[in-house]
C-alpha cells in the first residue's frame, strides 16, 4: 500500500473540506456577496436606499425600511428583506453584545471579523471590509419586529456590535439581503 500516496489524498480532502467550511463570502459580482455559511446574499452596498437615491442620506424608520426591501428590485431579484435579529435556529432574538448568532451579528463579528466596541469606520484591519461599500457606524434595521410592544424593532448598531430594541420611528440604515444564492453576474451585465 502506498502510504504516501494515501497521506496526499488525505491532506487534500482535509485542505478542501476546511476550505470549505472556513469560506464565508463570495463575491458573485454585480454589487451582491453571497454567505455560503448562513446561505444568504447581501447587497455590496449597505446603504443602497441613498447611493441609490431612494432616499437623501439612507436613513429611514422601521416601516420605511421594511417597505423600501420589499420593494426592491436588484440584479434580477425581487425576493429582497432586511436581515433578521433571530438566532439561526430561530430563537432570541439575542441581546448586546457578541450576538453572533443573527445574520447581522454574524455579519459583523464572524465575516467581517471585527469586535464589540470596535468601529467600523476604523476597521483598516478589519477582515473583508473591502468586499462591501458604503457600511455605515449606525444602527441598521433588522426584520424582527419586538411582539410584546408593537412599536418596538430590533436593530443591530455596527458602530459598536450591538444588537438591541429601539422605537421603530427612530431613523435607521437598511442593508437588503436575500435567503439563498444568486447567480454569478458577468462583469458586462
Amino acid at each position: 500500500m502506498n502510504y504516501q500516496l494515501l497521506s496526499a489524498v488525505a491532506f487534500t480532502t482535509l485542505l478542501a473540506v476546511s476550505g470549505a467550511v472556513g469560506a464565508a463570502l463570495v463575491d458573485r459580482g454585480g454589487g451582491m456577496i453571497y454567505d455560503t455559511v448562513l446561505n444568504i446574499t447581501w447587497l455590496q452596498d449597505a446603504n443602497y436606499a441613498q447611493t441609490s437615491g431612494y432616499n437623501t442620506d439612507g436613513r429611514m424608520t422601521w416601516d420605511e425600511a421594511m417597505a423600501w426591501a420589499d420593494q426592491l428590485v436588484y440584479g434580477g431579484y425581487d425576493d429582497w428583506r432586511l436581515p433578521t435579529a433571530l438566532n439561526r435556529d430561530h430563537t432570541g432574538p439575542c441581546s448586546g453584545y457578541n450576538c453572533t448568532d443573527s445574520e447581522m451579528g454574524y455579519m459583523f463579528y464572524k465575516n467581517l471579523g471585527a469586535t464589540a466596541n470596535h468601529l467600523i469606520s476604523q476597521g483598516a484591519n478589519i477582515a473583508n471590509l473591502a468586499l462591501f461599500t458604503h457600511i455605515q457606524d449606525d444602527v441598521y434595521w433588522s426584520s424582527t419586529g419586538y411582539e410584546p410592544i408593537a412599536l418596538f424593532a430590533w436593530y443591530f448598531l455596527t458602530g459598536e456590535g450591538y444588537q438591541y430594541l429601539d422605537r421603530r420611528t427612530y431613523k435607521g440604515h437598511a442593508w437588503a439581503v436575500r435567503s439563498g444564492d444568486v447567480t454569478a453576474i458577468s462583469p458586462n451585465r
